[in-house]
């Protein structure tokens, strides 16, 4: 082969290879309609590198913690629209406005974010991608008050749900009544005890079924919800639930969800393939 030959073929495959590098996950701002709300919420949705090519795919709901909002994972840990292309799958990060805790709030009117996660936005998704719109291809996690937000929306619909997780989840909130306005959704804990044990997921280990959802846990040993997430899952041993329980050094902080985020995707991965 000549040299001018070798080197134009050179060429050709470092640009074909930067140009199929360049071509990664698509990241879609939306805005999305909430009917029991009556507005907006915007939304991001993560499509993998394939998707004008594959027909449909599987989707994990990621949710944002207190104070944040539908923007921090993919601002905060860029490295998600990577692992969107490894293991092909959509993701779609909600806004949780502050601090909702994904229930619907019984002291406040307009803070439905259990009927607009679980229905109004899922059911959205499914309109306007293109996604496996069955439970089976369904996933839903999130750190903090969204890791809460996870476990409680997939404990109450298992029909919507096959797959959840949580990330430094508060787990149980009953322990934290001063904390994250709380109070302002739910009452104060000590008029309103029946309020709070209906909106922890402590609480909530009851409504599980057999079989109906693949539960992934993590928490970090220094994390201020350490102590709940452990309690959770001796209570799901204790009567016999399946899940995997992760515990390892870390803080509450975007340090330890960035590493967790790796583990929750490629557990979720594994049960979408079985």
């Amino acid at each position: 082969m000549k040299i001018g030959q070798f080197i134009t073929k050179r060429i050709f495959f470092l640009f074909l290879a930067i140009s199929l590098k360049s071509f990664g996950a698509t990241v879609d701002t939306v805005n999305t309609f909430s009917a029991s709300m009556n507005k907006q919420i915007k939304a991001v949705v993560l499509k993998p590198n394939s998707y004008d090519n594959k027909k449909t795919f599987p989707v994990v709901y990621l949710l944002h913690g207190y104070s944040g909002n539908y923007a921090n994972w993919v601002n905060t840990v860029p490295k998600i629209k990577d692992l969107v292309d490894q293991y092909q799958l959509m993701i779609v990060c909600p806004d949780g406005n502050f601090g909702s805790w994904y229930f619907d709030a019984p002291k406040l009117e307009n803070s439905k974010y259990e009927t607009y996660v679980s229905k109004e936005l899922v059911n959205w998704v499914d309109k306007n991608y293109k996604t496996i719109a069955n439970k089976s291809n369904r996933a839903i996690t999130g750190l903090s008050m969204g890791g809460h937000g996870a476990l409680y929306l997939a404990f109450k619909h298992q029909d919507i749900y096959s797959i959840a997780g949580s990330m430094s989840g508060g787990v149980d909130i009953r322990p934290f009544p001063l904390n994250w306005d709380m109070a302002k959704s739910l009452g104060t804990y000590a008029e309103n005890k029946e309020n709070w044990d209906k909106n922890t997921v402590m609480e909530l280990t009851h409504l599980l079924t057999p079989k109906s959802l693949c539960l992934v846990i993590q928490c970090g040993t220094e994390d201020f919800f350490y102590n709940v997430n452990v309690k959770l899952h001796e209570k799901l041993a204790f009567n016999n639930i399946p899940h995997t329980f992760i515990t390892n050094p870390g803080a509450h902080n975007w340090s330890y969800w960035s590493e967790a985020i790796e583990y929750q995707l490629l557990y979720m991965h594994n049960k979408f393939k079985n």
